[in-house]
């Protein structure tokens, strides 16, 4: 007579528990209705009734008067400013992103720990901070201000200081992306192509660099949105000058100081508008590169 397969009879009967414990809904409909109706009314009161009021606002007056704020001189010179800036800004701070996520992802040195502890530097200073610590340095009364005054050259209230201070606000963004997708992934191909005969360069170009396309993309999208959007350390730097040193952040207090508040929420309009491409192109680049590190996750 065959004795039963205990085995079996122990997988039977833990099934159902395991089933019971898995499962992921343990809160009453209830529950759930409220916290989803608390979310969506957050969303709606911090989020799609300020954007309504911004393009209500914009378009107070009629498209005409929209448009032609836009093209006021003072306007289009704050545009042109804030798109220059952030095309010299997020380009250099891509290639820090690559080369200091590079370094912290593969490999070891002395000084790691502190790299990594100073990408995340400007994310703890306050931005107008950050601002004085360059008219410090390079104003007319700072460290390097008289040599900078003997050999005629400006960097605080011109554009140069504009973008280093840009440039230091947002410079953390494409490394903190990249670092923890380029340690997901590890060195094993890398490691491969370099047993293949493959030199550095060609191994960035063809291993590294396609693996980390999207987290690259989702990196430079934040990097882009906050160097247009920034307002904190540019005002401390810019000094204010219409129609040379304000970007559409600033251009947009200016007008609203003066009571044009449809000329000063119609270039407002422009940075919502960025938002909200930024918002998408930020969930297209957020489902790659969640993909890209399940991926990795599965290789290793």
């Amino acid at each position: 007579m065959s004795t039963p397969d205990t085995k079996a009879i122990a997988m039977n009967t833990a099934a159902p528990r395991d089933a019971r414990t898995l499962d992921p809904v343990t809160e009453s409909r209830a529950v759930r209705w409220l916290l989803t109706g608390i979310a969506l009314l957050f969303l709606a009161l911090f989020l799609v009734v300020p954007l309504v009021a911004v393009f209500a606002q914009a378009f107070a007056k009629g498209i005409d008067y929209y448009f032609e704020s836009l093209k006021d001189p003072d306007a289009w010179s704050a545009i042109k400013l804030t798109l220059t800036t952030a095309a010299i800004a997020v380009p250099l701070n891509v290639v820090f992103g690559l080369a200091a996520s590079w370094a912290i992802a593969k490999f070891d040195f002395r000084g790691k720990a502190l790299l990594t502890t100073l990408i995340d530097l400007p994310f703890s200073v306050s931005p107008v901070i950050s601002g004085l610590i360059y008219v410090l340095m390079f104003g007319a009364q700072g460290w390097f201000g008289p040599w900078l005054a003997a050999h005629d050259v400006q960097i605080i209230f011109a554009v140069p200081g504009i973008v280093l201070a840009t440039i230091f606000v947002t410079f953390p963004f494409v490394a903190r992306e990249l670092i923890p997708l380029m340690q997901a992934q590890g060195n094993d191909e890398e490691e491969a192509a370099h047993v293949l005969g493959a030199s550095g360069w060609q191994i960035f170009r063809r291993v590294t660099l396609p693996n980390v396309k999207w987290g690259l993309l989702y990196g430079v999208i934040l990097c882009n949105a906050r160097a247009m959007g920034e307002f904190g350390a540019v005002s401390v730097v810019s000094g204010h000058i219409r129609g040379q040193t304000d970007t559409m952040p600033l251009h947009v207090e200016i007008l609203y100081n003066e009571y044009n508040f449809s000329a000063a929420f119609a270039v407002a309009s422009l940075l919502a508008l960025l938002a909200l491409v930024t918002l998408g192109l930020k969930l297209v680049a957020e489902r790659r590169m969640s993909q890209s590190l399940a991926d990795a996750s599965a290789k290793n």
